[in-house]
């Protein structure tokens, strides 16, 4: 798991949309999902550090940094169409852009280069570049693995293009991509410098296809609680512990159990919904109707008929729904048919705001992001249950995709190494079993 430590260093708008359309939110992060108990609140909240921008967040590891790391207030998503013409070209891609992520999360002195050139550095961090809590997550598609770089033979059992599910609205435009970035830190500035030192030292190999910003609230980040979504409610509520290796090894990293290929061990499985909310249709529903269709209470985050947010929510003895509606979102993500856990996942998601549609709506909604280690059973299988659920009316998918994160490096490696090196790569001992 991720550890921190401080250290002394001196959006596009979306497309106009139709007005109702489904939304594709897996276990969606509207507070829905498996219930903690109330000592059990997941470690996705904790407060930063006393000195945000003099946290760093170690880049070598098992897994990349970002996933069960407690997520910072701010984020940018990023798409890539990758320019590499050959596997050699890849592969130097891959090397380039681990030496700039491992910089830029570590941080030090802003480069300085001849006056007569364009700068290294934007400067939007100044003279000394903090890391500020930032991590950069490198995930990939299903389109990396065509006949460009000869990897077919090595995509992961379960990565594919997205398709849409009934009632979606999705843009080509804003789906898919070679090659994610995500992108997460306290600043916003500091996920802006990054983003740009990519591309600007990167344009031979990387072209942009989509970006997204998102936020979280910056006081539940500050007060380690449970973030609140722009409908109002408790985001987040039902996340399993990032504290319990166990938990995680079993449904967020892919391991020998996966039957997955061997580079793959200590990836995982990430699932990117870009959803606007009907946010004017919303302002004017009933305060009963919202709770119905979540399944929880406003302000509480309160299961329907329980009195904490963290409170069991009785399925079980409410067998018609008379507590917690069956249709509910909260229920149909988290029926709790086989215990804890129905949705395989882990959400990590933030809110966006975008502008104006065309139409002259409010363009705000979800970045919604979760990892497994089984898409099936994760993602895809969570958003099945949610099938018309009452929430449709307000929500409407346009973009995102499907991707694997890619595992994690120590030492002189680089990001991807094991997916292009030749030969076999036996799972790492730590992650056997």
């Amino acid at each position: 798991m991720t550890e921190k430590t401080d250290i002394p260093v001196s959006g596009a708008a979306a497309p106009a949309c139709p007005s109702r359309r489904k939304w594709l939110l897996g276990m969606s992060a509207f507070g829905g999902g498996a219930v903690l108990g109330a000592a059990g609140a997941t470690s996705w909240f904790r407060r930063p550090a006393a000195d945000p921008a003099r946290e760093q967040v170690p880049f070598d590891g098992v897994h990349q940094a970002g996933i069960v790391t407690a997520a910072p207030q701010e984020a940018i998503f990023i798409a890539f169409d990758v320019l590499a013409r050959n596997r050699e070209q890849l592969a130097a891609l891959f090397r380039q852009l681990t030496e700039r992520i491992r910089f830029l999360t570590r941080g030090g002195p802003a480069p300085v280069g001849d006056a007569r050139l364009p700068p290294m550095d934007s400067g939007v961090m100044g003279a000394e570049i903090v890391p500020d809590g930032l991590t950069i997550t490198v995930a990939v598609g299903a389109t990396l693995f065509d006949a460009r770089f000869g990897l077919e033979a090595r995509k992961p059992r379960h990565l594919v293009h997205m398709e849409a599910f009934p009632n979606d609205a999705l843009d080509a435009g804003w789906c898919d991509g070679d090659l994610l970035l995500q992108c997460c830190a306290h600043s916003r500035e500091a996920v802006i410098h990054a983003v740009r030192d990519i591309i600007k030292r990167m344009p031979d190999k990387l072209a942009p296809r989509w970006k997204m910003d998102g936020f979280l609230p910056a006081s539940a980040v500050r007060s380690g609680s449970t973030p609140i979504n722009l409908f109002g409610f408790k985001d987040g509520t039902g996340n399993p512990s990032t504290d319990d290796d166990k938990l995680m090894d079993d449904m967020v990293w892919v391991g020998s159990k996966d039957q997955e290929p061997d580079w793959a061990a200590g990836g995982s499985y990430m699932a990117v919904r870009l959803i606007r909310f009907l946010l004017e249709q919303w302002d004017r529903t009933p305060l009963g109707e919202q709770q119905t269709d979540f399944g929880r209470d406003k302000a509480s985050g309160a299961p329907l008929g329980r009195k904490a947010e963290f409170d069991d929510p009785g399925f079980a003895t409410d067998p018609d729904g008379k507590g917690v509606p069956l249709d509910s979102h909260m229920r149909r993500a988290e029926p709790r048919q086989h215990g804890r856990h129905d949705a395989r996942l882990l959400r990590r998601s933030y809110s966006y705001s975008a502008g104006l549609t065309r139409s002259g709506q409010l363009d705000m909604g979800l970045v919604f992001v979760s990892f497994q280690a089984n898409l099936q059973t994760g993602f895809i299988d969570t958003q099945k249950r949610l099938d018309r659920e009452p929430l449709e009316e307000y929500i409407k998918p346009f973009g995102g995709g499907y991707f694997f994160v890619l595992p994690g490096v120590r030492g002189e490696a680089w990001v991807g190494e094991g997916m292009l090196a030749e030969g076999s790569h036996p799972i790492p001992e730590a992650l056997a079993g």
